[in-house]
């Protein structure tokens, strides 16, 4: 089931599913700016954030050869670009988007995974251990090779710190380079495995948990969490975003089908 509301930025969507042990669990996603809809969440309510931030610096910096990455950027944020607009992610708005992070996330049980292009981690990644006590920096191997300038890129980095608690992920066997194949012709712009969400979560998730993952994007890490039997609650500031994830989470609640990944179930 799903409800649809106005809120103050557009729109609000809210599912229900059954988790394997029959209790209902909860996934809202909203229509919003990143640091509103922070902002309209209560402290300490979060118990794992993943995401993968709507970086600007790259493209705006990287001018070499064709210079743009995926699809025309002159028509970012139209209803039928293949881009979408972006974080801009000036070390204000950075430090804003931490702060409000770190008010969010339990001081219990908080993890946070923050997904980040070479560009961002050497201009902003620094500022992450002024809020969190940063453990890992995680590799995905994304298998087969991608764009690039100069070396073609094949990888993205993530890092994992905690919100000054000592809970420990779930394993010690558990290793720090992730081979997941990336996902070619996507539907959305830089869609990324749920997977790759997935290995977040069984490293620190717990049923019952509440997953927040502020850059929604395709939804990917909302389908992670229902299969870890979480609550979920994101959202992105693209319409076409909201659309999108409304009909991808209510497909994968209702009849266990990801429209965007065939082999992905619960």
């Amino acid at each position: 089931m799903n409800s649809l509301s106005p809120s103050s930025y557009a729109a609000e969507l809210n599912f229900e599913y059954k988790s394997k042990d029959k209790k209902l669990r909860t996934v809202a996603i909203q229509r919003n700016d990143v640091i509103s809809f922070l902002q309209g969440l209560p402290d300490n309510s979060i118990d794992v954030l993943v995401t993968d931030p709507a970086y600007s610096g790259m493209n705006n910096k990287l001018k070499l050869g064709k210079g743009r990455i995926v699809g025309k950027y002159s028509e970012k944020g139209a209803d039928q670009a293949k881009w979408f607009s972006e974080f801009e992610d000036t070390e204000e708005n950075y430090n804003l988007f931490l702060s409000e992070c770190k008010r969010v996330l339990n001081k219990e049980t908080g993890h946070i995974y923050l997904m980040f292009d070479s560009f961002s981690l050497l201009t902003l990644g620094a500022l992450v251990r002024e809020y969190f006590d940063v453990k890992n920096l995680l590799v995905w191997d994304k298998v087969n090779i991608g764009m690039g300038h100069y070396f073609r890129r094949r990888h993205e980095l993530i890092l994992f710190a905690t919100n000054g608690n000592t809970r420990k992920v779930s394993s010690r066997s558990l290793h720090d380079i992730w081979d997941v194949k990336r996902i070619h012709n996507s539907k959305y712009p830089t869609q990324k495995p749920v997977e790759v969400f997935e290995r977040m979560l069984e490293a620190s998730s717990m049923p019952g948990f509440t997953v927040c993952d502020p850059f929604l994007g395709s939804g990917s890490a909302a389908l992670a969490a229902i299969k870890y039997d979480c609550n979920f609650i994101g959202c992105d500031i693209s319409e076409q975003s909201f659309n999108l994830c409304n009909e991808r989470i209510q497909e994968f609640i209702d009849n266990n089908i990801d429209i965007l990944e065939k082999s992905s179930k619960k």
